[in-house]
């Protein structure tokens, strides 16, 4: 995948942050005064990363080959890892202290940043494909079954 362009993500990235934002309308809010703060998001397993900032009016995440210097706060573990913490199936707490995921910089609002998506109880299988009508409805319960069948894969144990 290294040698893929990042360009085409970019508007995926957009368009899924749009649809967070209206599933979820108080979810960069809940920052409170992290929400102008700079998110490196770094899957281990990926040839990139990602920028997040989750300013209320205008969130923005863009992919790119390596995170820039000056952020708050670098979270980096395997995807799977990341995207259960997010999705509130896998305890973060756990990755941390098992070291399958990392954070540096302002682990106050990197806490905020989690406390705010533990609430909102996302599901990135109905936000990516929940446009697609039944179709996208049943390949995200596909997602979902096997991403329950490998939380050990990202370090992590089930939420619950």
């Amino acid at each position: 995948m290294a040698p893929l362009p990042l360009a085409p993500l970019q508007p995926l990235l957009a368009l899924t942050l749009a649809r967070i934002g209206r599933l979820h309308p108080d979810l960069y809010g809940r920052l409170g005064e992290h929400a102008d703060k700079r998110f490196g998001i770094d899957p281990t397993d990926l040839p990139f990363a990602f920028v997040l900032e989750p300013r209320p009016a205008r969130p923005q995440a863009r992919a790119v080959r390596q995170l820039p210097a000056g952020l708050d706060a670098c979270i980096r573990g395997p995807l799977s890892g990341l995207i259960g913490m997010a999705e509130g199936t896998l305890d973060g707490d756990a990755l941390f202290f098992s070291r399958a995921l990392s954070i540096e910089g302002d682990i106050e609002a990197t806490l905020a940043l989690r406390n705010a998506l533990d609430d909102a109880r996302l599901d990135f299988g109905t936000i990516l494909l929940g446009c697609l009508g039944p179709l996208g409805t049943r390949a995200a319960e596909l997602l979902r079954q096997q991403s329950r069948s490998v939380p050990a894969a990202s370090g992590g144990t089930p939420w619950n």
